[in-house]
C-alpha cells in the first residue's frame, strides 16, 4: 500500500477540460522529470514517449497520483527529493506514440 502523499506532491491538481492546452490531451500521465519518459501504467517502470509498449495514460488525476505515489514508496524516495510530475499528454494514432502536451518537464526552470 502506498504512503499518502499530499494532493500537490507532483504538481497542482488540475482537470484536463478546463485547461487552456496547445493541443487536446487525452489523459494524466506521470512523467519523469528531465527525461521524455512516462510511467507504464502495467510495468509500473518508465519507458520513453516512443516506446510502443507504453501504456501511460491515467483517466484522472487521482489515479496517476496513486500510481506515482506507488511508483516513490517502491524506489524508497520521499515526496520532496522525487523527479515526477503529473502532466497532460495525449497519444497519437498515426505516430503510434504518446505526447507530452508541454515536452519535457526540468527539476530547474
Amino acid at each position: 500500500m502506498a504512503l499518502s502523499f499530499p494532493a500537490t506532491a507532483f504538481g497542482d491538481p488540475f482537470d484536463l477540460h478546463s485547461l487552456p492546452l496547445p493541443r487536446p490531451a487525452d489523459g494524466y500521465a506521470v512523467q519523469r522529470l528531465d527525461h521524455d519518459q512516462l510511467l507504464d501504467r502495467s510495468s509500473q517502470a518508465f519507458l520513453p514517449v516512443r516506446d510502443r509498449a507504453l501504456d501511460a495514460l491515467f483517466a484522472s488525476f487521482v489515479e496517476a497520483h496513486t500510481a506515482a505515489s506507488e511508483w516513490l514508496c517502491a524506489q524508497g524516495l520521499s515526496s520532496e527529493t522525487h523527479p515526477l510530475a503529473i502532466v497532460p499528454a495525449a497519444f497519437d494514432p498515426v505516430l503510434q506514440r504518446h505526447i507530452l502536451i508541454y515536452g519535457v518537464l526540468r527539476t530547474q526552470p
